[in-house]
C-alpha cells in the first residue's frame, strides 16, 4: 500500500524516492518517459540573447483564494523572464517537501504547475526533490529557474526610463498579497478578495506588438509593491516618478482591507501586474493595447517620469499636494510569494 503523505524516505534517493518521482512528480510536471530521464535537460539552440532567473516561493498559506503555491511559482518565473523582453522557453522546478504533507495537496500544487506552464507556452524540463523533517519546513517550498529567448531589438532595462515617459500599470494592485494575508489570518471582511496571480508573457508580446522599442521598461510589483518597484527604477534610471493619486487602480475591497489594517497598497505584492515606461507619444496606445487583452482590462495610466534626479518617487494627491514614497524599511507583509 502506498502511503497518502510524504514520508522522509521519499528523499532517500531508493525505492520510495523513485515512486514519488515516477508516479506522481513526472508525471504531472512533464511527461518525460523514463528512458528520456537524465542528469540534464537539452536544450535547442537559440539564435540570440537568453534571459535566465530564479526565484524561490515560501508562501504561508499554500492554497490561498484563486491560486497555489505551484501556479504562483512558475507564473513568477515567466513574468521575470517576460519583463526582461524575453519568451519563456524551459523551466526547472525545485521541490523541497516536509515529512507528513498530504499527496493529495502534492498533486493539486503539481497539477497547477503544469497547467500555470502549459498556458504560458513553456515547457517544465529538470528539477530536483528533497525531503526535509516534520517541523523543519512547511509543508511545501519551491524554487523555479527560467530560460527565455529575447527577440532581436528588445532593449529593457531598470535605468532606460526617460523624462516625459509615462508609467503604465495593467490593472488593480494589492490583490495577491490581501488574499494571502486574509486566507492566512481568516479575514472574513476580505473573503472575496482574489489572488491576481497570473502569467504576463502574451500581454507582453501584445505591448511589444503595438508598441516596439517605445517599451524603455517593464516591472512586474510583486514583493514590496508598486512603490518598491518605482523606487528600484527611479534609481536605477536616476529620474524623478510622480504618481497621481486619482489613477491609482485599487479594488474597493483591498482598499478597504487596507485601511482597517493600516497597510498601504502601494507596498503590498501583485503576482500578475506589470508596470511598463513607455513613451510620451505611445502612451496611450499602449494603454488601449493593455485594455484590449485579457491580463489588462483595467490598466491605467498612472504616473509620469518628472525629471532627472536621484531616483524619488513622489504621489500627487487627491487635494493637490505632493509627497514622497519612501522605500519600506522592512516587510509589510511576509511569506506572501
Amino acid at each position: 500500500m502506498k502511503p497518502d503523505i510524504i514520508l522522509l524516505g521519499h528523499g532517500s534517493g531508493g525505492k520510495l524516492s523513485h515512486q514519488l518521482l515516477d508516479d506522481i512528480i513526472i508525471p504531472a510536471l512533464s511527461g518525460v518517459a523514463p528512458e528520456q530521464q537524465n542528469d540534464a535537460a537539452v536544450l535547442p539552440a537559440v539564435d540570440g540573447e537568453l534571459a535566465f532567473t530564479t526565484d524561490s516561493y515560501v508562501v504561508d498559506p499554500i492554497f490561498f483564494p484563486g491560486g497555489n503555491i505551484g501556479d504562483l511559482a512558475v507564473n513568477g518565473t515567466v513574468n521575470d523572464l517576460a519583463m526582461a523582453g524575453a519568451v519563456p522557453v524551459a523551466i526547472s522546478v525545485g521541490l523541497i517537501l516536509e515529512e507528513g504533507l498530504a499527496i493529495t495537496e502534492l498533486r493539486k500544487v503539481l497539477e497547477s504547475m503544469r497547467q500555470a506552464a502549459d498556458a504560458a507556452g513553456a515547457k517544465i524540463v529538470t528539477g530536483d526533490t528533497k525531503v526535509v523533517p516534520r517541523g523543519k519546513g512547511d509543508k511545501i517550498f519551491i524554487n523555479t529557474a527560467g530560460i527565455g529567448r529575447i527577440p532581436k531589438g528588445r532593449n529593457l532595462s531598470g535605468n532606460a526610463a526617460k523624462p516625459g515617459d509615462k508609467v503604465l500599470i495593467n490593472g488593480a494592485i494589492g490583490d495577491h498579497g490581501m488574499a494571502v494575508l486574509a486566507s492566512r489570518e481568516g479575514l472574513e471582511l476580505s473573503s472575496d478578495i482574489e489572488t491576481d496571480s497570473a502569467a504576463l508573457n502574451d500581454l507582453v508580446e501584445t505591448l511589444f506588438a503595438a508598441c516596439g522599442s517605445h517599451i524603455h521598461v517593464l516591472r512586474d510589483p510583486t514583493r514590496g509593491g508598486v512603490a518598491t518597484t518605482l523606487r528600484e527604477i527611479a534609481g536605477q534610471s536616476r529620474v524623478d516618478i510622480t504618481l497621481d493619486e486619482t489613477a491609482l487602480p485599487i479594488h474597493e475591497s483591498v482598499r478597504g482591507a487596507c485601511a482597517i489594517l493600516g497597510l498601504d497598497p502601494l507596498f503590498v505584492a501583485n503576482e500578475g501586474k506589470l508596470l511598463a515606461i513607455v513613451a510620451a507619444d505611445r502612451a496611450e496606445t499602449a494603454l488601449q493595447a493593455m485594455r484590449r487583452h485579457p491580463a489588462g482590462g483595467e490598466a491605467a495610466i498612472i504616473g509620469e517620469v518628472s525629471a532627472a534626479s536621484s531616483g524619488r518617487v513622489l504621489m500627487r494627491t487627491t487635494i493637490g499636494g505632493l509627497r514622497a514614497i519612501e522605500m519600506l524599511a522592512g516587510e509589510q507583509l511576509p511569506r506572501i510569494c
